[in-house]
C-alpha cells in the first residue's frame, strides 16, 4: 500500500523539510537547534532554574511561533496552554508582570 499522505514535518524555526528523525522529534534542524542553542540573550533578569525551563522548554518542541513574535507554550506540567511574546505571556507569572521563562524561550527564539 502506498502512502498517500502529504504532510511533511517541518522545521519550527526555518520551516525546511526535517528528515532525520532526532530533527523531528526536536522540531528543529540541526542548524537551527544549533543557532537556537548559541543565541545570545540578556538572561540577567532570569534565574538560573529559568534559564534552564526555556531552554527545556525549546528542546522539548512546547513553544510553538504562531505569528511573528507570538507564540505558544505548554506549560511545565502539560495542562495548559499561553500566548507568549518576548514582553508578555499570559501564564500565571506573565500575568502579574513578572518575567516568566516562556518570554526568555520567545526571545532565545527570535534571537537565533
Amino acid at each position: 500500500m502506498q502512502n498517500t499522505t502529504t504532510d511533511q514535518a517541518r522545521c519550527l524555526h526555518c520551516h525546511r523539510i526535517l528528515t532525520s528523525a532526532k530533527s523531528i522529534a526536536l522540531g528543529y534542524g540541526p542548524r537551527c537547534a544549533r543557532k537556537i542553542r548559541t543565541a545570545i540573550v540578556d538572561t540577567t533578569d532570569y534565574k538560573t532554574h529559568q534559564i534552564t525551563s526555556a531552554r527545556e522548554l525549546i528542546e522539548d518542541g512546547a513553544i510553538i511561533p504562531l505569528r511573528s513574535v507570538i507564540f505558544i507554550s505548554v506549560s511545565t506540567d502539560g495542562t495548559e496552554t499561553y500566548k507568549t511574546a518576548p514582553t508578555a505571556c499570559t501564564c500565571p507569572a506573565g500575568t502579574k508582570g513578572a518575567r516568566c521563562y516562556h518570554q526568555l524561550a520567545a526571545r532565545l527564539l527570535l534571537a537565533a
